[in-house]
């Protein structure tokens, strides 16, 4: 019985540090790699080493903003204080610089850091959208593609992970995208800056092109709902030209 338990807590150690080697490289491979081989020459803390700390203060920062986010969503969902609500996720947003900022500062740059901080902007996001779509304020249809879209791209990185490495570059087109979804989604949960609506059609998940007013946030919403399926096309046009790339590169090299 002792030997299967000891066998059992090999196996799950096993799994553990294949687990935690996947996620580094997949976050940052250059610096997993260099860790791994010991050629990190950077500080413990610093961004081009990490340690493998939990407690430190920047993390505890990330998980606050997560339980701010949390705690945004069920107010604001419940019909709770929406002041209350709204001062929660807006501390959670503004904050998003500190966590890093304070790891850098005080060198407790770490893996778990590195992994929670993007997961943590994605949760911020989709929160909000979840919010805003539970009291209304929010067509479905808008939801579903701005939690489908990140799907689709995580799911096509994860797949280019098998012929390259490195993540693909960030475009400008994407960040702007990003920009006008978070600025549409905070102008809707302030509720602020009504105009009347376009009058273009009758449908009622169109929001400001139908007769009813809206906040202008809606076209900011709807700007970066195009924006952000252009950066989608361009990610997964990149991604196709690297994998044909490397593919070559191997025939070649086989020959």
């Amino acid at each position: 019985m002792s030997i299967r338990v000891f066998d059992l807590e090999v196996a799950l150690a096993e799994v553990k540090d294949k687990l935690k080697k996947t996620v580094k490289e997949n976050v940052a491979p250059d610096v997993a790699v260099a860790q791994r081989v010991g050629m990190a020459d950077a500080p413990v803390g610093t961004s081009e080493n990490p340690s493998d700390k939990i407690l430190t203060l920047a993390n505890f920062i990330t998980i606050c903003r997560f339980v701010l986010t949390m705690v945004f969503l069920v107010l604001f969902v419940q019909g709770g204080d929406r002041t209350v609500a709204l001062a929660c996720y807006t501390v959670a947003a503004i904050t998003d610089f500190l966590d890093g900022w304070v790891a850098r500062a005080t060198q407790t740059v770490s893996w778990f850091g590195k992994v929670t901080d993007p997961i943590m902007d994605r949760v911020l996001l989709f929160t909000g959208v979840v919010g805003l779509v539970a009291v209304g304020d929010l067509p479905l249809w808008v939801a579903v593609f701005v939690i489908g879209r990140d799907i689709v791209l995580f799911g096509g990185t994860m797949y280019l992970r098998k012929f390259w490495k490195r993540p693909v570059d960030v475009i400008y087109i994407g960040k702007v995208a990003t920009a006008l979804l978070m600025t549409g989604f905070c102008f809707l949960l302030l509720d602020l800056c009504h105009v009347s609506g376009l009058s273009l059609t009758d449908v009622s998940w169109l929001p400001g092109f139908n007769g009813e007013s809206a906040s202008i946030g809606i076209y900011m919403v709807y700007l970066g709902v195009i924006f952000s399926t252009v950066t989608a096309v361009v990610y997964y046009r990149d991604g196709f030209a690297i994998k044909d790339r490397v593919l070559a590169e191997r025939d070649a090299e086989g020959r």
